[in-house]
């Protein structure tokens, strides 16, 4: 939907926002157009009366769980990293309860196309697909080598050990979201602290990086922006890579899988992008099966989150419809049968 409407854009005062936005180069009157099929901040396309394009950013309605859906952290980091050209760049943060209730970002758009479809994928020729998903590999290595010095970003985050920070993390957000008891959530938790693999090094980590998340060339496939910073955070970055592969089914049908996009013709497997990243990147990938049981694992405990929000705030759903409880149990499925895969310790 669109707006101006007989409905107003869910979050947003339009008269309030429109006078922040036209401080800083747009012009009224502004047209606001939800955004993709992001599950977590409302993101809304705004277009001015001299057709500039601009991207607004503010975080879901309702009750938030403690350091969720930060917009603010969105906006450090893709001002940090403004000078790699694959991020968004960001115009402005505004902070003024006057005009919001909610710290609300605005950034340029970033022109290209984003595979978020079947249908749009189906339109791409089995090439493209292939530099599509090479170039996410690609692309994930170049991130990992951020230098967080120049960048300002070596107090992103603790450099405590990773994996147990965000084990302890996502346990808790489970248990607040409050809609199930499901014991096997935390019987499983236990297994993966229980076979935590040693921590080599403190990268940059995306935190949610997949193919739904990133821009593409129209012409190449190569990435022309990386999107969705919200959960960026340090940590040991096979996190993003087991998190990938998390969105990465080999085979239409996969149950348990948040896309079946991946599983075209011409996508990369999953093995190839793993033994991609070990190229790129000279990294020991050895541990890459306990980072993928994380992030199907850590899949389940979002999505149950995103069902949360949008049962006790329905115009938190997406274009897709609501999710269902059935397809976050279908993911704990997922993470158990990759953890035996993977041979990972009971």
């Amino acid at each position: 939907m669109s707006w101006p409407s007989t409905d107003a854009p869910p979050g947003l005062d339009v008269a309030a926002v429109t006078g922040w936005l036209a401080g800083h180069g747009l012009v009224a009157p502004m047209t606001f157009e939800r955004m993709g099929d992001g599950q977590s901040n409302l993101t809304y396309l705004v277009i001015d009366a001299e057709g500039r394009r601009r991207v607004l950013r503010r975080p879901p309605l309702g009750h938030l769980l403690p350091s969720a859906h930060d917009v603010a952290r969105e906006h450090r980091v893709m001002s940090a990293l403004a000078h790699t050209g694959l991020v968004p760049t960001p115009v402005a943060l505004c902070r003024d309860p006057k005009v919001c209730d909610v710290p609300l970002l605005l950034m340029e758009l970033v022109e290209g196309t984003v595979v978020d479809s079947r249908a749009v994928a189906e339109a791409l020729l089995p090439d493209r697909r292939r530099a599509i998903g090479l170039s996410l590999v690609d692309t994930l290595g170049g991130l990992h080598r951020t230098d967080l010095a120049a960048t300002g970003l070596t107090d992103l985050a603790s450099h405590k050990p990773y994996a147990g920070r965000q084990l302890r993390r996502w346990r808790r957000q489970w248990d607040d979201t409050g809609l199930r008891q499901l014991p096997r959530v935390h019987e499983f938790t236990d297994r993966l602290e229980r076979c935590i693999p040693p921590q080599h090094e403190t990268t940059l980590v995306h935190g949610d990086y997949h193919l739904l998340n990133v821009v593409t060339d129209s012409r190449t496939g190569s990435l022309t922006g990386v999107l969705d910073w919200e959960l960026c955070t340090l940590g040991d970055p096979l996190a993003d890579l087991g998190g990938l592969l998390a969105y990465w089914p080999d085979e239409d049908g996969e149950p348990g899988s948040p896309t079946d996009i991946p599983s075209l013709p011409g996508f990369p497997r999953r093995a190839e992008l793993v033994q991609r990243y070990a190229g790129a990147t000279g990294r020991d990938v050895s541990s890459v099966g306990f980072w993928f049981a994380f992030g199907c694992w850590k899949l389940a405990v979002v999505g149950e989150g995103v069902r949360s929000r949008s049962l006790r705030e329905p115009r938190n759903t997406p274009r897709t419809a609501r999710l269902s409880a059935h397809l976050v149990d279908d993911m704990l499925d997922r993470a158990v049968r990759v953890a035996d895969a993977y041979d990972l310790p009971q």
